[in-house]
């Protein structure tokens, strides 16, 4: 007796392994109020998180409902001083030069960079759902004849080479080894153009990964890298770090606000702080130009 095989119908999804299948599904289910209720303050919807002091007076508000926008609000500014702060280490740029968003999420940063530069922006995400909430967003916006997402792999985008001036991760690093993501962006770049990433690594210093790292793992499904990884890719790929600023400092004051949003709190917060305060887990921003 024979027995058909069990089939499916799934959407389709650019992948090189069964891992990145996975990634996929993840984000094509997500739907975390962290990521959506802070993107609906301006439509500029961030898949990663904020640098910089916060203001803690919002948690003082007296009236619930009040007290919840608020630290909503602090949040989302938290986190796009961060896509600034990535955006500004871009340029200069024009209006006619292209930039590449690597894992674009919902789509935010493509939207950021455009704002500054007026450039024309491609963002990637291996998530369906992700690209075409993203291009529902740019057509929302009007500006969809400049900034384009699309349903790829940023490990094998087939874009063409040499057409980008500048492109980045933030945040999506974790889910793709090293070399393979920087030999496309390298691929991608003209001579001289910029690549920027933003992302929490651990420490080699403080040895191999600590529990916390294995637990944020564990939570997002990814594999953190070594610090030291990031940059023995990048030199074997003809990236050249121009500039590398620790955030793990900058990075504090959002998690101790998130830990303390009733409606936004996933569970995670404790560990990012315990271990950016134990030395584990750092937060960098690197911009490397392609020789």
């Amino acid at each position: 007796m024979t027995i058909a095989p069990h089939t499916r119908t799934t959407t389709a999804v650019p992948t090189q392994s069964t891992y990145q299948n996975r990634v996929a599904e993840y984000w094509n289910a997500e739907e975390n109020p962290v990521n959506l209720e802070l993107g609906k303050i301006d439509d500029l919807y961030h898949h990663h998180y904020g640098v910089g002091q916060a203001d803690r007076s919002v948690l003082d508000e007296p009236d619930p409902d009040r007290r919840r926008a608020r630290v909503t609000a602090e949040l989302h500014r938290l986190e796009h001083a961060q896509a600034e702060l990535l955006a500004a280490h871009l340029g200069p740029l024009s209006p006619t030069d292209r930039v590449f968003d690597a894992g674009c999420g919902r789509g935010g940063g493509s939207v950021v960079a455009h704002l500054r530069y007026g450039c024309h922006a491609d963002g990637v995400t291996i998530s369906a759902k992700q690209a075409e909430f993203a291009g529902a967003q740019a057509r929302k916006r009007g500006i969809d004849d400049k900034v384009r997402y699309h349903h790829r792999n940023m490990l094998d985008t087939g874009f063409p080479s040499g057409a980008f001036a500048a492109s980045w991760n933030n945040e999506s690093t974790m889910y793709v080894e090293l070399d393979l993501l920087f030999a496309e962006h390298a691929r991608l770049l003209r001579r001289g153009g910029r690549y920027v990433v933003i992302t929490g690594c651990y420490n080699d210093t403080y040895g191999q990964a600590s529990r916390e790292v294995s637990l944020i793992n564990a939570h997002y499904i990814c594999d953190i890298h070594p610090r030291s990884a990031y940059f023995r890719a990048l030199a074997r790929n003809r990236l050249v770090p121009v500039h590398v600023e620790d955030l793990t400092e900058a990075a504090i004051p959002y998690w101790e606000l998130r830990k303390e949003a009733d409606h936004l709190v996933t569970g995670i917060e404790d560990t990012f702080l315990t271990a950016y305060r134990n030395g584990s887990f750092q937060y960098l921003l690197i911009a490397a130009d392609r020789v």
